[in-house]
């Protein structure tokens, strides 16, 4: 089998396909400044591809076989990728080696000293993020892959000229077993992508395996003591750890939590010693567990305390994660990634500790075997919202072989309304929206244009 590392050279001519998602664009950029000639293809414009052109990279709309030309040496492509695809076909026939995009990540990571690599069910993009702001803040000059746009770099990734990468390990198709992590974060462990996974203690099983991917000299695994799914997949696994948590058995834990607003102040203590105190300027018990984590790992590379505090209070959030887009009507719009029974009981916590009037959630279900699967754990977070209004469930990969969709849930939530068509969805939205309110689109998909066609209206 082809190693990747052997096309890291300028000059080398490489295509991406699915070259708009955030983590390929990315990947895109960094090998192009590397010196390598990129292509890509999409199967649609966006900002990501229109950026990309201006750097001088070519991207076609359409995955088509000609798009494979005698010139291209390898091929890198998404999960969401498959054989079938005309370019995946069209490589092989011309036995062009095809690698998936972590492999590829994973290749740029062994060149550094230390690789800060965040994996669990929910919360890697904030954590990610916050790692970011605090190694910025420590001028360690990082390379960085986020999931997601980080206002501080303007993007989802960043080139540094440091020995530190930090990036956004993701568990769905075993994506982050092709990284090489220094230090591997574990946030936490639900059951998840079970379209991929068997059960939840196969899924447990993937991340015992990425923990263990740390070097037993000089690697650290950073793990949630409040999580038992985690502690139990790492219980075996024989590295040093730094634990993370509100119990007192953690190392690294909070004490004095004072909730103002969307304000959130705390001491940390490391090893029963204050280390450090923080305010955040992002909301909810679970990102205070999320700023654990990140100075739990900042912690294992030996950053200081003052810039783990101004590292923090200079985050403000990651897109789509409560994001606030704007007001509407008199009232509050924000926007928010949660797509998982977990991420939604964490969203709703925080909306119960801040006074609004009434809260309006336009929810879309992300993928069918999601949403089967965890479909009484849905429906126990979604009757939570004053108002649900629901989208069709978003597709994403999937095709809907199950038979499922949103009106099931709207059958058993009440104060929800199901809506096929998202034109009168939009349209009651605006009906409905007045002062005192928040309105908060939810969602991997496309949600958040929901928001956005109001504020422009």
């Amino acid at each position: 089998m082809a190693d990747f590392e052997n096309y890291m050279s300028p000059g080398r001519r490489g295509h991406l396909i699915g070259i708009g998602g955030v983590s390929m664009s990315s990947l895109a950029e960094v090998l192009f400044d590397m010196g390598l000639n990129i292509s890509g293809s999409d199967t649609m414009e966006s900002q990501n591809v229109r950026n990309l052109r201006e750097l001088g990279i070519p991207v076609i709309i359409g995955h088509h076989a000609e798009n494979i030309t005698d010139e291209v040496e390898f091929v890198v492509r998404t999960a969401a990728v498959h054989d079938d695809n005309p370019e995946i076909i069209a490589a092989r026939e011309k036995d062009i080696p095809v690698f998936e995009r972590t492999q590829a990540w994973g290749t740029i990571s062994r060149d550094y000293n230390n690789a800060l690599c965040i994996s669990g069910t929910h919360g890697k993009t904030t954590t990610t993020s916050m790692c970011t702001h605090i190694l910025m803040a420590a001028e360690k000059d990082p390379t960085v892959m986020i999931g997601g746009t980080l206002p501080l770099l303007n993007a989802g990734h960043r080139i540094g000229h440091g020995n530190t990468i930090i990036m956004e390990a993701c568990e769905y198709y075993n994506s982050f077993l092709s990284f090489y992590p220094t230090v591997a974060v574990v946030l936490n462990i639900e059951a998840d992508h079970l379209d991929f996974f068997k059960d939840l203690e196969e899924l447990k099983r993937s991340f015992r395996i990425f923990a263990s991917k740390v070097p037993e000299d000089g690697g650290v695994i950073v793990a949630n003591a409040d999580d038992a799914n985690t502690m139990d997949a790492l219980k075996d696994v024989r590295r040093k750890m730094i634990t993370f948590g509100f119990e007192n058995k953690a190392d690294v834990t909070a004490k004095n939590i004072r909730y103002s607003g969307t304000n959130t102040t705390f001491d940390i203590y490391y090893k029963n010693k204050k280390f450090t105190d923080v305010t955040l300027h992002v909301p909810g018990v679970h990102n205070v567990k999320n700023a654990l984590a990140a100075t739990a790992a900042c912690i294992s590379l030996g950053i200081r305390p003052t810039a783990v505090k101004y590292g923090l209070a200079g985050f403000n959030g990651a897109e789509r994660r409560f994001e606030f887009k704007g007001k509407f009507n008199g009232a509050d719009v924000y926007d928010d990634y949660a797509h998982h029974p977990g991420e939604l009981k964490a969203l709703f916590d925080t909306l119960d500790k801040l006074e609004y009037k009434r809260t309006i959630v336009v929810f879309q279900p992300h993928t069918y075997s999601r949403t089967a699967a965890l479909f009484d754990d849905f429906v126990k977070q979604l009757k939570r919202p004053d108002v649900l209004l629901l989208m069709e469930i978003y597709a994403a990969r999937e095709q809907n072989t199950l038979g499922i969709s949103s009106a099931a849930l709207a059958e058993q939530i009440p104060n929800s309304t199901f809506y096929p068509d998202k034109d009168t969805l939009e349209n009651t939205l605006r009906a409905i929206a007045r002062p005192g309110d928040i309105i908060l689109t939810v969602g991997a998909g496309d949600v958040y244009k929901m928001g956005e066609n109001l504020l422009r209206s």
